[in-house]
């Protein structure tokens, strides 16, 4: 089994873009600047960033070495704060503070940035949280506030200040007080760059790199408030900060923290700004660097590597030089068995012809189904391997477990597919004829009869490669495959586990559109054309648990109508496993008039009037009596 934790053990042939990385970092020309690591959910981002701290730091003590300061924090841990900006100035400060080498050289100045990112903090939180003590502090001599609050209070007495401060008007008080005085905000921003660069220059440094990962596990605000953090107090000169992000989560954060919907779809056409998004994510990322999806050598050169790891202990040095001197003369070609032959005993070449060359051979499948997800690839192995043991467990005779690895491609990749074929061989005692009739057609690449006898959804380009793949699934007794995976017919594996975070947040989003046009633009912008096949199928499904949950939400039904209405491919079959799920005495037969609308558009969508139930309202409403 295979630990799902980020590293600088480089089994992806990544350091190259960590050296890519490290190279801008020593730039001293392009400084200051913010550079955005970004790729999907799984890809390898965190394991990107760890080798650039390791290549900045290595040999270095408390993350310093030549001259060169790396400071590495987690965004997630900023979630708790109410205040995600002060979290962060705060962390970064007390690095310096709490350093072995430069914490005494800065002392002065940490202990006055400290003091200012209090009272920005008073700023921006519930004043009645801290304004009482802060006031207390103030009056006693025990604290310091920013120039404009002194300049206010020294117009009254501290007794009467102390009044204001303690009674029921204290937060209108203060905020009036604040309301006199905005332009200070610049001022305020100003002096604690002046200062946060004065301390790093006192520090002797020669550059400070912060490395901030998970940015995209925060929710909306607190990452918008990081970024802003960064651009707006930080970025000074000598510095350089390196964002690990999924984009997609970034962009809508930016979507959600400003509503831009508004201004991208303004009803006057000389205020719309479709570039809205674009133009605050390039303001606040100078350089975003797009990580690439493995390709399919990549991708077996990995599950080598993986299996290498799982098998041969601590030889599993030898192996990863051995890839590192590989990668040097051959970049593009996969690092197999082969290369291994010499440094593996002969027990451990055994194990792995055993397990590399099966999975191996599956690759570009695995590439194609699993999008070429490091993180995917890796749980996929994980599930795998446990099945293999319990296929050892149970005894089972005559267990190919090559098919059990076809399959789980097929359930990772297109769960709805997987499932179809459940049922199919359920009704036939494990022998599907209808995969008899599809691998033959896929073999003489009918697409158009497929789709005629089937649907669009076994027809499309992944879905013929695995039907062509080895081995084949024609008249094999696929019960005992499926009674393996038992455990994820009902909730599969690219479930609860793997769904990405943007696609819960997208499934959410579409429930609770609130009106038609919110829910247009919605599938507009962000769906059609924006998610790949995988993320498709994972949103249908999570719709089709919600609605065979919830039938009775007239929400969720639009959603599907909606869809159907722009001839999403799919959704015409989805909805209508999940209306065979469900309770049709609840739909709502209001939905009525949302279907005459979306057949107007798609003539397909009749086709469902008649699977209602017969007794239903809904059945009813769509299918008078003539």
């Amino acid at each position: 089994m295979w630990a799902d934790n980020e590293t600088s053990e480089d089994l992806l042939g990544f350091k190259i873009h960590a050296d890519l990385l490290v190279d801008v970092i020593k730039d001293d020309k392009v400084l200051p600047v913010t550079i955005g690591v970004f790729g999907d959910w799984g890809s390898g981002k965190s394991s990107i960033l760890k080798i650039v701290e390791e290549e900045l730091t290595a040999g270095g003590e408390d993350g310093f070495k030549d001259g060169t300061l790396v400071l590495y924090f987690n965004g997630w841990v900023f979630e708790g704060y109410d205040d995600a900006k002060a979290a962060l100035l705060e962390s970064i400060i007390e690095k310096f503070a709490k350093h072995k080498t430069i914490g005494n050289k800065v002392k002065d100045k940490t202990a006055k940035l400290f003091k200012s990112v209090k009272w920005m903090r008073l700023l921006g939180l519930s004043f009645k949280k801290v304004i009482i003590p802060g006031a207390a502090a103030y009056l006693t001599g025990g604290a310091s506030l920013l120039p404009f609050l002194v300049n206010e209070f020294s117009k009254f007495q501290p007794q009467d200040v102390a009044e204001k401060l303690t009674g029921e008007d204290a937060e209108d008080f203060l905020k009036d007080i604040i309301k006199k005085n905005e332009d200070e905000d610049v001022t305020i921003v100003r002096e604690f760059r002046n200062d946060f660069k004065e301390m790093i220059d006192e520090s002797e440094i020669k550059k400070l790199v912060v490395i901030i990962d998970d940015l995209d596990r925060c929710t909306p605000d607190r990452l918008i408030e990081n970024l802003e953090a960064i651009k707006l107090f930080l970025n000074v000169e000598k510095t350089a900060f390196v964002i690990g992000a999924d984009p997609r989560i970034v962009r809508h954060a930016i979507e959600h923290r400003y509503k831009t919907d508004s201004i991208e779809n303004a009803d006057d056409p000389n205020s719309r700004n479709k570039r809205i998004v674009s133009d605050y994510l390039e303001k606040l990322i100078q350089i975003p660097y797009y990580l690439p999806k493995l390709t399919d050598n990549e991708v077996e050169t990995y599950l080598t590597l993986l299996f290498c790891k799982m098998v041969m202990g601590d030889d599993f040095l030898k192996v990863i030089n051995a890839f590192k001197k590989n990668r040097e003369n051959s970049r593009y070609d996969v690092f197999g068995l082969g290369d291994i032959q010499d440094l593996a005993t002969e027990e451990q070449r055994k194990q792995l012809t055993e397990s590399v060359s099966l999975i191996a051979s599956l690759s570009p499948i695995i590439t194609e189904g699993l999008k070429g997800n490091p993180r995917q690839i890796k749980r996929f192995l994980n599930t795998f391997t446990l099945r293999n043991r319990l296929v050892k467990v149970a005894k089972l005779s005559d267990f190919k477990i090559e098919i059990l690895a076809k399959l789980m491609v097929l359930e990772y990749s297109s769960t709805n597919l997987f499932k179809e074929i459940y049922n199919w061989q359920s009704l036939q005692k494990g022998e599907s004829q209808q995969l008899v009739d599809l691998e033959k057609l896929a073999v003489e690449e009918k697409t158009d009869e497929i789709k005629k006898q089937f649907s669009s959804d076994w027809a499309s380009e992944k879905v013929m490669k695995w039907l062509n793949a080895e081995p084949k699934l024609a008249n094999v007794d696929l019960r005992d495959y499926y009674w393996i995976s038992r455990d994820q017919l009902s909730t599969t594996i690219s479930g609860a586990s793997l769904i990405p975070p943007h696609i819960r947040s997208l499934t959410k989003k579409l429930i609770d559109h609130g009106s038609g046009s919110i829910l247009t633009n919605i599938i507009t912008q962000e769906v059609i054309g924006k998610l790949n096949t995988s993320e498709f199928e994972t949103l249908l499904s999570l719709l089709e648990k919600e609605l065979s949950k919830f039938s009775e939400n007239d929400s969720i039904h639009k959603v599907f109508i909606e869809m159907m209405a722009k001839n999403i491919q799919g959704v015409i079959e989805s909805y209508g496993r999940a209306i065979a799920k469900t309770d049709n005495s609840k739909i709502p037969f209001s939905l009525r008039s949302e279907f005459a609308l979306a057949e107007v558009k798609n003539v397909d969508v009749k086709s469902l009037y008649s699977q209602f139930e017969k007794t239903s309202q809904i059945y009813k409403a769509l299918n008078p009596k003539k």
